[in-house]
C-alpha cells in the first residue's frame, strides 16, 4: 500500500506498534508489515518524518540503545500517545461502521438497484 493511502493515519498505526513494546525504526517497519499482511511496506523516509512528529508532540519518546555494536534509537509511546491512540482507535470504528454499508459486501447478496 502506497504511503499516499496512509496520509492521516500513519501516526496511528505507528503509535499502535510501539503500545505493544517498544522499538528502533527497522523493527517498526517490521511490525508494520506482518501485521498488515504485507500491505504496509513503507520505507523509512516515510517513517523517520513520522517518528520525529510523533516525538515533537509529546506522544513518544527516543533513547539510544547499543546493540551488537550498533546503536539504535529506541521509541516508546508515551501516556500522551496511548491516550491519542484510544481516540484514534475510536474515531477509526466509527469510520469503518458509518462506510459499512455503503463499501461492505452488500446485505441482498450482491444485488444491485
Amino acid at each position: 500500500m502506497r504511503s499516499a493511502r496512509l496520509k492521516g493515519h500513519l501516526d496511528a498505526l505507528v503509535l499502535a506498534v510501539l503500545a505493544d513494546q517498544p522499538a528502533h525504526g527497522y523493527a517498526i517497519l517490521t511490525a508494520l508489515k506482518l501485521r498488515t499482511g504485507n500491505s504496509v511496506d513503507l520505507e523509512g523516509g516515510t517513517l523517520y518524518p513520522t517518528l520525529h512528529r510523533l516525538e515533537a508532540a509529546g506522544l513518544i519518546s527516543s533513547d539510544w540503545s547499543a546493540s551488537g555494536g550498533r546503536r539504535r534509537r529506541v521509541y516508546t509511546i508515551e501516556d500522551k500517545g496511548r491516550r491519542v491512540l484510544a481516540d484514534e482507535r475510536s474515531l477509526w470504528q466509527e469510520f469503518v461502521q458509518a462506510l459499512q454499508p455503503l463499501l461492505g459486501p452488500p446485505l441482498d447478496g450482491g444485488a444491485t438497484r
